[in-house]
């Protein structure tokens, strides 16, 4: 028998944490099966088996959810590499992979739709039922494979990310919506960071639940600190449900964005093959987790640039014990740094002269 998995809607009213691990883009561009530039995730069809693969790895790490690796498999991403007659089965793979995934897991599965490269503020009406046609076929495939809800993600523009609520309202046969928008290009609007279409984020994440998201939030595009203190800001008008997906990158007040972040040492810009330069550390992920406790954001996880590492840091850091954690660093049995009674004293001691020796070689 089935034990039915607690949704999306019940663990928000319950108040609980809801983990989600994302970045499949950055995590397959850096293995070696996805470019960067177009960032379109052919390894889907090339590789399905590393796909399912990683779906495992996010969940064993503590992911409450399996997030169908779909976000750019749209047609104007696939138009770009000429594989838009892919369309159908890339879709359709990843989100039958990630069905099952979850359902050998027992956590939920989110379909995924994203930003579309095509919205302007200017656009015509045709241009935008263009894009919002986009989403309602991938909307259409998620709920056909079994979503338990929909997440609209990394929206520069609050008029784009209304396009993806009305559609999923539309076509997706009552399931929960999660729409975060992405602080690439923040604007300051008397004093407060706004979405690229000028909208306070405070007001752009009222509207967005008005209209019937059941999270609304910021993903990627922004670091841990900086995510934060646009949130900061947010809560004290916004009091819904919240929802932050940062990059694992140090992002700053002069360079908010990991698009903007540069090489200390060069000067040059790091995105995107770089960015390991200014990566977060698991500390600083887990300072994260609590800030988002302390704000009481329920939707949390990590985006582009995620290890299993960052997700099972920000897991324990909410008080969860995952299968990972058994991994767990115990640096009380290390050779040098070692604490406990079984480390063999003597070798200890003989290894950090020999350190101390080098060290003094260098000076």
């Amino acid at each position: 028998m089935t034990t039915k998995v607690k949704g999306l809607r019940e663990r928000i009213q319950n108040g609980e944490d809801i983990i989600i691990a994302e970045g499949y883009i950055f995590l397959f561009e850096r293995r070696g099966y996805l470019k960067a530039g177009p960032f379109v995730p052919e390894v889907i069809l090339d590789h399905p088996d590393l796909v399912r693969a990683a779906y495992r790895e996010f969940v064993h790490a503590g992911s409450d959810v399996v997030l169908a690796f779909t976000y750019y498999a749209h047609r104007e991403k696939l138009r770009l590499i000429g594989r838009e007659n892919d369309i159908l089965k890339m879709n359709k793979d990843a989100l039958r992979m990630a069905r099952e995934v979850a359902d050998e897991t027992g956590t939920l599965m989110a379909g995924n739709i994203c930003n579309t490269n095509r919205y302007h503020p200017d656009n015509s009406a045709e241009k935008n039922q263009m894009i919002k046609d986009m989403f309602k076929e991938q909307i259409e495939w998620a709920v056909d494979a079994g979503a338990d809800f929909i997440v609209g993600e990394t929206f520069a523009h609050l008029g784009e990310a209304m396009l993806a609520l009305e559609a999923i309202k539309e076509s997706g046969k009552g399931l929960p919506a999660v729409i975060t928008m992405s602080p690439v290009a923040t604007e300051n609007v008397n004093g407060k960071c706004s979405t690229t279409d000028l909208v306070p984020y405070g007001k752009a994440f009222q509207t967005l639940h008005d209209a019937g998201a059941d999270i609304v939030g910021l993903n990627c595009g922004s670091g841990p600190a900086t995510t934060i203190s646009i949130l900061e800001e947010v809560r004290t008008t916004y009091k819904g449900p919240l929802g932050a997906v940062p990059v694992p990158y140090r992002t700053t007040e002069q360079q908010p964005s990991f698009m903007q972040l540069t090489d200390p040492k060069t000067g040059e810009r790091l995105f995107p093959l770089s960015l390991e330069v200014l990566s977060c550390s698991r500390p600083d992920i887990a300072e994260f987790g609590a800030k988002c406790k302390e704000l009481n954001i329920q939707y949390v996880g990590v985006c582009c640039g995620n290890e299993a590492c960052l997700t099972r840091t920000l897991a324990e850091q909410l008080g969860r014990v995952t299968p990972a954690s058994r991994f767990t660093a115990d640096m009380s049995k290390h050779c040098v740094f070692g604490t406990d009674g079984s480390v063999d004293k003597d070798n200890k001691q003989h290894l950090l002269e020999i350190g101390r020796a080098s060290c003094r070689e260098r000076v």
